[in-house]
């Protein structure tokens, strides 16, 4: 079997004065013998363009092909730009812009392993991460994708707006409704379980939603799993295990003991031990992985980069919890979507697998890094009052990941995907606008 589009081989699409290199990518004007970058689209087993690159808004561009196995013989598949498009599962190193060594063995074992998982439940796919997850399977796979939503304040089905029909349903309704639940676990493969309540400062002022939400839903779905024997992915957060000191060495390893400090963190880490419980006592086909501070697009505005993004392009300072010094370990959302794509096709069952990018940055300094990218003086915010109980430090060490299943980060470069976020938000004001004036209406209320 070919390394197909369900593991993410792309080829470019351009159209312009001269031939395009063959297995080139073309990013940006004038790259490769004067082509102009237009697309990347993927390669079915064939070595052949999909459906989806022959569609008549692309008809009109000159399109090179190449088969996937001689990328695989010469150790080489191309990858694009990774600030613009999804990048090769099983890349280990990247040369330039152009090429990326894979493994030919990784790329073999995950498109053996997804061929089998063709039908994906997603919950919370109208959220931020999960949302992202959806974009990338559809990007980088052949699997078709239902979405099931409460379609809460974070979620937004805007997020998931020009997705094809074909590889996508999505499903308005609650996890914890067993009525609504037990159906589409039975029509999936694979259960990938995003939905949560999760955001600190709200699981503070309700904790409610968050038990419901986080235990009660991840009940109901782990027993429907069970009941029809399928796989099912439980995605966590680093939160779980509390906070590190600012001078301590070390970082959260899978064995570092829970030690959760907030409402939010506390049900994950119960929803957590619920999958070790069924996974021990009733033999669940389950993995785990908890993973560092997400960011990227369709992040909702009340979290911490997007809102400074946001004040920014309104003409409002940015606000810094307290003196700024807590850090966070920061990841592009598509690095942990490709992580769990990994954890998915290859990970052990019952094993717990931590999804870090070494991106470690404390909240003053991601804060003066947007400033800076937005033309702004990098001393141009105003400190507000801490959150109660704020945790110091977070930092992953996801050696386990990496040695285990070759996964590694692609968006290394924290400046630069701070600048790619940037200009997301400023090109899709029509996505964030509405949420807004309600969510800075709810800061100033609590003098954030």
């Amino acid at each position: 079997m070919g390394c197909s589009a369900g593991v993410g081989v792309w080829v470019a699409v351009g159209s312009g004065a001269g031939a395009p290199v063959v297995g080139a990518v073309v990013v940006g004007d004038g790259v490769g013998a004067g082509v102009t970058a237009t697309a990347l689209v993927p390669l079915n087993s064939r070595g052949t363009a999909s459906a989806a690159a022959r569609s008549p808004a692309r008809r009109d561009l000159n399109m090179v092909t190449v088969a996937p196995e001689e990328f695989i013989a010469r150790g080489e598949l191309p990858t694009s730009s990774y600030r613009e498009y999804p990048t090769v599962t099983g890349v280990t190193s990247v040369i330039g812009v152009k090429y990326a060594k894979v493994s030919k063995s990784a790329c073999k074992a995950v498109a053996g392993k997804l061929s089998t998982m063709q039908k994906l439940l997603v919950t919370g796919g109208a959220g931020f991460i999960g949302s992202n997850f959806v974009h990338y399977v559809i990007a980088t796979t052949d699997s078709h994708v239902t979405v099931l939503d409460k379609l809460t304040y974070a979620g937004n089905l805007e997020s998931l707006r020009n997705l094809p029909a074909d590889r996508l349903t999505f499903v308005e309704g609650e996890i914890a409704d067993a009525s609504v639940v037990d159906g589409l676990v039975a029509d999936c493969d694979v259960v990938v379980h995003y939905a949560a309540e999760s955001h600190n400062d709200n699981s503070l002022h309700d904790p409610r939603p968050f038990l419901d939400t986080n235990i009660i839903g991840t009940y109901t779905l782990i027993e429907a799993a069970r009941k029809h024997n399928k796989r099912f992915h439980h995605i966590s957060t680093d939160e779980v295990y509390g906070d590190l000191e600012l001078d301590d060495p070390e970082r959260f390893t899978e064995q570092t003991p829970y030690n959760p400090s907030s409402p939010y963190s506390s049900t994950k880490a119960g929803s957590d031990l619920l999958v070790r419980a069924w996974v021990r006592s009733f033999g669940l086909q389950a993995t785990i992985s908890n993973c560092s501070n997400n960011y990227g697009p369709y992040q909702h505005v009340e979290k911490f980069i997007p809102r400074q993004i946001t004040n920014v392009i309104d003409g409002i300072r940015p606000k810094l919890y307290g003196k700024g010094e807590n850090v966070r370990d920061w990841i592009h959302a598509n690095d942990h979507s490709s992580a769990v794509l990994a954890i998915i096709a290859k990970g052990r069952i019952g094993e717990t697998y931590l999804i870090g990018a070494d991106g470690e940055k404390n909240n003053k300094d991601v804060v003066e890094l947007i400033l800076k990218h937005m033309g702004q003086s990098p001393d141009a915010y105003d400190h507000v009052v801490d959150r109660p109980g704020h945790d110091m430090r977070y930092a992953i060490d996801s050696t386990k990941l990496r040695d285990e299943l070759g996964w590694e980060p692609q968006f290394s470069n924290f400046d630069a995907g701070i600048e790619d976020t940037i200009a997301w938000y400023r090109d899709n004001e029509d996505w964030w606008r509405p949420q807004k004036a309600q969510t800075e209406a709810k800061y100033k209320e609590q003098g954030q």
